[in-house]
């Protein structure tokens, strides 16, 4: 190698050393400008994280305030007395009562039996026609169908007969007693005549009353067969058993009448109950079907169990204005157990549930606040409260279903 190859080769090596160092150089400055600017960015992250932090917890810090101020007006309805009257709210005051203790017993509407009659013929012959229908009112001696009777048309003949004898009898009578008293008839003559009167008389008012009992009258306008079935008193046909033209026996059971001024509510009494059903006690009858009640007093109650039941039977009579209660409705019957005074009542409408507890809105200076109840006994209008309200305190007594629709309002609006 030439010593000009060597400085060559020589040269070559120290420029690259050169462009090796400058090289170097920029890169060191490079990563010393970014390393200040991501310790800055850093910095500046943590601050906002940690302001960010305190925001958070500011912002805690007021929702938990907002909580505390909504549990703080739970269950609180702030109401105006205007708003209270157009709601129909009435404000009442717990206190001490007499709490009636009711035994509930099952019932049935059933025709009063003593104002039911089963309209029976009384003799045999053929249906010539029948004016009543079923479901009319009917009134006391009202015909309700004729009936063609060989019968009758013998009993009448029979009153007919002894009728002209009748006549006959009194004509021979004055006849004889005219010629005794002048002395020209013996006194046997007299006697005998006044006897067959007395005879003949027998035998009418006989004939009479037959016809009497089977309810036929004694002429009907020539016609002697001619039988009417009338109407025993004031009722409803209930049930009607003949045709035109049909055959009947003198037992038949030709029509059902009832009068439902009055129905009966016959009662099922267990054996456990009969202490406490009695005669003359009052009881209220409520409806199952519909909204309806009525009181009356038990009138009778039956001594014997049924075998296969096991219950008695007890009824009470109602009036049945404008047929409401109907024969075959389904009631339950209120007997009272007994009175108990209780230290604290409300009126029924007054309890409403809240989220499964039972509440009473407590009136206040705002509204009403729904306090938790617990419940004693209860007679249907008034009930008893153990714990939870002491006497004296103002409550909402009816309306308190508005209370509570208000109650649910403010809920939602919560929750949303």
């Amino acid at each position: 190698m030439t010593k000009k190859q060597t400085f060559t080769i020589a040269a070559i090596i120290a420029i690259a050393a050169l462009v090796s160092g400058v090289i170097l150089m920029k890169d060191n400055s490079a990563q010393g400008s970014n390393a200040r600017p991501d310790a800055h960015q850093e910095d500046g992250e943590h601050r906002e994280e940690g302001g960010h932090k305190d925001k958070t917890a500011h912002d805690d810090d007021k929702e938990g305030e907002h909580k505390d101020d909504e549990h703080k007006e739970e269950g609180k309805i702030a109401l105006s007395k205007e708003q209270i009257a157009a709601a129909g709210i009435r404000v009442d005051t717990a206190g001490p009562l007499q709490i009636r203790s009711t035994v509930q017993l099952p019932g049935e509407i059933r025709f009063n039996e003593d104002r039911t009659a089963h309209v029976v013929p009384q003799v045999a012959g053929i249906v010539e026609s029948v004016s009543a229908n079923l479901g009319q009112k009917v009134k006391k001696g009202q015909v309700l169908a004729v009936i063609s009777s060989s019968a009758v048309s013998e009993q009448r003949s029979d009153l007919l007969n002894a009728e002209q004898r009748l006549s006959l009898a009194r004509s021979a009578y004055q006849r004889e007693k005219h010629l005794w008293e002048q002395k020209i008839s013996a006194e046997q003559d007299y006697l005998q005549a006044q006897a067959a009167l007395r005879e003949a008389e027998v035998a009418v008012r006989n004939a009479q009353q037959k016809l009497r009992a089977i309810g036929a009258t004694g002429t009907s306008s020539g016609n002697l067969n001619r039988y009417e079935i009338r109407a025993p008193f004031d009722g409803i046909v209930v049930e009607k058993h003949l045709g035109l033209g049909e055959a009947v026996r003198e037992d038949a059971n030709a029509f059902l009448i009832s009068d439902l001024a009055s129905v009966w509510a016959e009662i099922i009494v267990s054996p456990k109950d009969m202490q406490v059903v009695r005669v003359g006690e009052q009881v209220v009858v409520r409806a199952t079907a519909f909204d309806a009640s009525a009181e009356g007093k038990i009138s009778y109650v039956g001594s014997l169990i049924g075998e296969q039941s096991r219950t008695a039977k007890a009824h009470v009579v109602l009036p049945n204005t404008g047929d409401l209660w109907r024969p075959g409705l389904f009631v339950n019957v209120e007997v009272i157990a007994g009175e108990t005074q209780v230290p604290v009542a409300v009126a029924a409408d007054a309890i409403q549930t809240v989220e499964g507890k039972n509440v009473v809105f407590v009136r206040d200076a705002d509204g009403f606040v729904a306090k938790e109840v617990r419940l004693g006994r209860s007679d249907g209008k008034s009930v008893e409260i153990t714990s939870g309200l002491d006497a004296g305190t103002g409550y909402a007594a009816t309306g308190s279903f508005a209370i509570k629709a208000e109650l649910g309002k403010g809920s939602a609006e919560h929750s949303h």
